[in-house]
């Protein structure tokens, strides 16, 4: 079924090298994620002009189209053309074809691949728990206890069920993300919430390893005479030891495969991996990562208790920083931290200052909404205005306040100082909240019905947004409309003059409408005609530079002498055919004169292929121009007059 983003989605396939250049293919919030084998045949400028793009970023060894809220729509019509499987993924063994990332990006990617899948359900989890602490703190004023009705329970099972056996759904996420079997990952994360296991920790005491310490780690049954070390909660809500666990048992699994023989391999290789990988986890994975997860604990612990700055300077850094982490979708290595906070204390204090960065963001948005006399940028800026009070600020940062700096440079000021109140204050989080407005219940304490934090990341909130807004309502001008002149000037071409564009090919001339791609026949990419090619030689149409010319040979973009940019397209979905028939006869880059041969192709092997060889030529600067008049002729030669460009 034909949907509004499939122009799009053949654009930004087009335009990252290619499906054969997609190693894989995730989203977040609000960005395509890609792995490309080869990022420099990827044309990010003709991605951050595209209508329906917002940016286009480069971080964490990915290739990061920002798309806005609608991304999950986007992300399925590009799976669907671009034929990708499961999360994104192209092949098991794609990966190896792509570049080298470093230890950090490596990181990231890890991160972001194993929490992306269910953030949602994730922060719709945290959500119910924090609106019912919220329903629990108003009723007990009146007296009332509501947490033993069977309404506040179903609902209950939901909000704190999730984070419950969070192991066995890390399992299923970090199993893809590994490339083993999913369900031996899950059954990994069934065995650390196993309720018989988790109970132990309520019996009879063995014996304890570091009494007395930071690090103490109590026992409570052996494994043939060795301790099974466990917190005293079990891995319930745990984070890292599944993650280790999924890795390791992923190398594991893979090389089971290749020496088991293919008739008993589909149950031994599940057999000796969980055989050997849930003893491995309880006696090794488990407690080695429970003792550096309380390292870590310590170390943030020890800078947030420092005496008097400790909070205020932590809070000064989260604030002033979170908005450039998410820029480069670095705040994602921050993530795990808190989830190892609430699965050990109960409580997270390291991002809590970081809540007051999306409404320090959208208040100078705000402000410019009221100060511009641009109707263009307040209408752009309205909804992004919205969009960030709800704790997506993608839209603001690339759309407005980072192509403009002085703004975004203000918000992170004000969310600095915001941070630094609720970071002094040591404001918790009891849960994973929502975004924006939704994440304000996590501030309660469910148990205590304590608001203390609720009511101090509220005045760091305020702050926040009133520095920003007062600072850019009062700093901030509309930039200086450029006259044509400087416009023309600055682009450094002659868009002013009349220019005639020849055809490259000769056959029959269609209209634009006719061609069978929404982003051509929509005009979305630029006006022009289609040829019917009868001839399959394809002439350069005027004195230029071929700035961008296809590794399969399917398509072609030349900027004229006089400024126009041209795009000459031959076929439709023939990028599939990764340049069977297609023979260049000039490589990208070069000089070259109105009827030079370009390219040669055999239109008979494309359209047994089962592809048509209808062609766009268009304008793709068409808004640089008061017009583009196409021929009013059925029929060309290779060079007659297809295009007048005024």
């Amino acid at each position: 079924m034909a949907s509004k983003y499939d122009g799009l989605a053949r654009i930004i396939i087009q335009n990252v090298g290619g499906r054969e250049n997609i190693i894989s293919l995730a989203h977040c919030v609000t960005r395509l994620r890609f792995k490309l084998k080869d990022e420099s045949k990827a044309n990010t400028e003709v991605l951050k002009a595209t209508e329906g793009i917002v940016t286009v970023m480069k971080s964490g060894g990915q290739y990061q189209i920002v798309i806005g809220n609608h991304v999950p729509d986007v992300y399925d019509v590009v799976c669907e053309h671009a034929h990708l499987v499961g999360n994104g993924a192209v092949s098991e063994d794609a990966e190896d074809g792509g570049e080298k990332m470093g230890l950090g990006a490596r990181l990231i990617d890890l991160i972001s691949g194993v929490f992306q899948p269910f953030l949602g359900v994730l922060c719709a989890a945290g959500i119910i728990k924090g609106l019912l602490a919220l329903w629990s703190f108003i009723a007990s004023q009146s007296g009332i206890d509501v947490t033993t009705s069977g309404a506040y329970q179903l609902w209950y099972s939901i909000g704190d069920g999730f984070f419950y056996f969070l192991p066995i759904i890390l399992g299923y996420t970090a199993a893809k993300k590994f490339k083993m079997n999913e369900f031996i990952g899950m059954a990994l994360g069934i065995s650390l919430t196993y309720p018989a296991l988790v109970n132990l920790t309520s019996g009879e005491l063995i014996g304890s390893l570091f009494a007395g310490t930071s690090f103490e780690m109590n026992y409570y049954t052996t494994f043939f005479g060795i301790p099974v070390i466990m917190p005293s909660s079990g891995y319930t809500s745990s984070v890292v030891p599944i993650v280790i666990a999924v890795a390791c048992a992923a190398w594991l699994e893979k090389r089971l495969k290749k020496v088991i023989p293919d008739v008993i391999k589909t149950f031994i290789v599940p057999v000796v991996t969980l055989a050997v990988m849930v003893p491995l986890t309880y006696l090794v994975i488990g407690p080695v990562s429970t003792f550096l997860c309380n390292i870590i604990g310590i170390i943030f612990g020890a800078i947030y208790n420092l005496p008097v700055v400790g909070g205020l300077v932590a809070g000064i850094l989260v604030g002033a920083f979170w908005q450039v982490l998410v820029i480069f979708g670095l705040h994602w290595g921050l993530v795990p931290l808190a989830m190892i906070n609430y699965g050990t204390l109960g409580y997270d204090f390291i991002l809590s200052p970081y809540f007051a960065a999306s409404f320090a963001q959208s208040m100078v948005v705000l402000a410019i909404v009221l100060k511009t006399k641009d109707k263009q940028l307040r209408n752009i800026a309205l909804p992004a205005f919205i969009s960030g009070l709800f704790g997506v600020t993608e839209p603001c940062i690339y759309g407005i306040t980072l192509p403009k700096k002085k703004p975004f440079v203000i918000s992170c000021i004000a969310s600095a100082i915001g941070g630094g109140i609720i970071g002094f204050a040591g404001v918790k989080t009891y849960m994973m909240g929502g975004l924006g407005f939704f994440g304000l219940p996590a501030f309660i304490d469910g148990e205590s019905k304590s608001v203390y934090s609720l009511i101090w990341v509220l005045i760091g909130m305020a702050v926040a947004m009133v520095v920003a807004f007062v600072a850019t309502y009062i700093t901030y001008h509309d930039d200086a409309p450029q006259n044509d002149e400087a416009k023309i000037e600055k682009k450094g071409t002659k868009t002013a003059a009349n220019q005639v564009i020849a055809s490259p090919l000769t056959g029959e001339v269609k209209a634009l409408e006719e061609v069978e791609d929404e982003a051509f026949s929509s005009g979305a990419l630029g006006q022009g005609v289609a040829i019917l090619p009868s001839e399959g030689k394809l002439y350069a149409p005027c004195d230029g530079e071929v700035v961008t010319f296809f590794p399969t040979g399917h398509a072609i973009g030349i900027v004229s002498d006089g400024g126009a940019e041209i795009l000459i397209h031959v076929g439709m979905d023939t990028v599939k055919l990764d340049g069977e028939g297609f023979t260049p006869k000039v490589a990208q880059g070069a000089k070259v004169k109105k009827g030079d041969l370009l390219l040669e192709f055999d239109i008979a092997k494309i359209t047994e292929a089962g592809y048509s060889v209808l062609t766009p030529v268009i304008i793709s600067n068409t808004a640089d121009y008061a017009d583009v008049v196409p021929t009013d002729a059925k029929k060309v030669a290779a060079l007659d007059t297809l295009i007048t460009v005024l």
